[in-house]
């Protein structure tokens, strides 16, 4: 008999609900890529990984607090236009 020692890997909390997920949260994503998932009916990928079609009002939902961790987490961009 041995023992198989398991690598390190990087262990979040499954913060999703199953397929359901996409509508108990309000999820981010590219707005570009929602106003094309409109026109094609294309699914689109938020920031959490989800993958779905938009097809609800967003505002009526809470935020995904998984979207929100890693949205806080992005480097803040130089609103001021200048280079």
């Amino acid at each position: 008999m041995s023992t198989k020692i398991l690598p390190e890997s990087d262990v979040r909390p499954n913060l999703s609900h199953g397929d359901g997920d996409h509508e108990r949260f309000a999820h981010y994503v590219d707005k570009s890529k929602i106003m094309e998932s409109a026109v094609t009916g294309i699914p689109v990928r938020a920031i959490c990984g989800k993958v779905w079609v938009p097809n609800r009002d967003p505002q009526k939902f809470p935020v995904c607090p998984e979207c929100k961790e890693i949205y806080e987490g992005l480097p803040k961009g130089d609103d001021s236009g200048k280079e």
